[in-house]
């Protein structure tokens, strides 16, 4: 009765739990601004970067459930950082109302253009006929690129070496100067050179292939059916937010990615709308937790 009647009677603070500019903080402002222009309701984005994106979901799980706190969860911080983090601030199943899913994103795996590697198949050879040689730079340890990289190592039997960095750019850098053979990419990390002709991309990690980068097959056909290694974004709220709150908000979120608008902009950086219902998202979100937390268990991350 409450949401149907009064809700929402002040702002609705949408914390955001990475930087101001990168890709979920695009897509947060995306979703609040459509979100806010169909209804008039006051979606205040809240940047909390941190731990991974840790600090600023945290900050949802402890907020009071009265439906004027969401945040924007993914694939990093509900599902991969509990296998990674010794101890959570939260439980990212229990602690959290989740209204919609929003967006999902491949990796882009891409060479250098000198690269001798013109397909999947070149790269795997290459890999078996020199076991250990393979470089993989990622930007940053337990990062989707990272384990992407890990998953398609055990599916293709080969060894790859994993080089961390702070972030995409230097990575990029040491591709293009050959001091390492590979790099499952955030594609707006690589799209303008990949435009260029400076990297060529030999596959992406969705199960099917990319709006943006519609001639780029992906792993799964490639040979490795069922592969499937991609971010993701999502909605949620504090445990016990009322559930006719997370219903409404669900109901203007779907609305939102449906509109021309908003899929061309998330094409833009390589995203496509994903929306669910909350027990769609449920479901989803027990399946990542468990895959994600096998790959790191399996591949043996750790942060350091």
């Amino acid at each position: 009765a409450h949401a149907q009647g009064t809700w929402p009677d002040r702002p609705i603070r949408l914390i955001v739990p990475f930087p101001p500019a990168g890709g979920t903080d695009v897509i947060s402002r995306e979703i609040g601004g459509r979100i806010s222009a169909a209804t008039g309701w006051n979606i205040v984005a809240d940047n909390r970067p941190g731990a991974g994106g840790n600090i600023g979901l945290d900050a949802v799980a402890k907020a009071a459930p009265d439906g004027y706190t969401i945040g924007m969860g993914q694939a990093a911080n509900l599902a991969i950082n509990p296998a990674l983090y010794p101890r959570m601030p939260f439980d990212p199943l229990t602690d959290f109302a989740l209204i919609s899913l929003v967006a999902t994103q491949p990796n882009v795996l891409v060479v250098a253009r000198n690269a001798p590697y013109r397909t999947l198949a070149d790269l795997v050879a290459a890999g078996k006929a020199r076991p250990g040689t393979l470089t993989a730079g990622n930007a940053g340890n337990g990062t989707t690129g990272h384990l992407a990289a890990a998953m398609f190592a055990q599916a293709a039997g080969i060894e790859v070496i994993h080089v961390p960095y702070r972030g995409a750019a230097p990575v990029v850098t040491d591709l293009l100067a050959g001091r390492v053979d590979l790099f499952f990419a955030n594609p707006l990390a690589v799209k303008g050179m990949l435009e260029s002709g400076d990297v060529r991309a030999l596959a992406v990690t969705s199960v099917t292939r990319s709006r943006t980068f519609g001639e780029v097959p992906t792993v799964a056909e490639s040979g490795y059916p069922g592969f499937e290694a991609v971010n993701w974004t999502g909605l949620v709220a504090p445990a016990r937010t009322p559930d006719a709150v997370v219903r409404r908000i669900n109901e203007e979120t779907g609305k939102a990615l449906a509109q021309p608008e908003t899929i061309a902009r998330l094409a833009s950086e390589g995203s496509e709308p994903f929306a669910s219902t909350p027990e769609q998202f449920r479901t989803f979100l027990a399946e990542e937790h468990a895959k994600w937390g096998r790959v790191v268990r399996e591949a043996r991350i750790e942060l350091n």
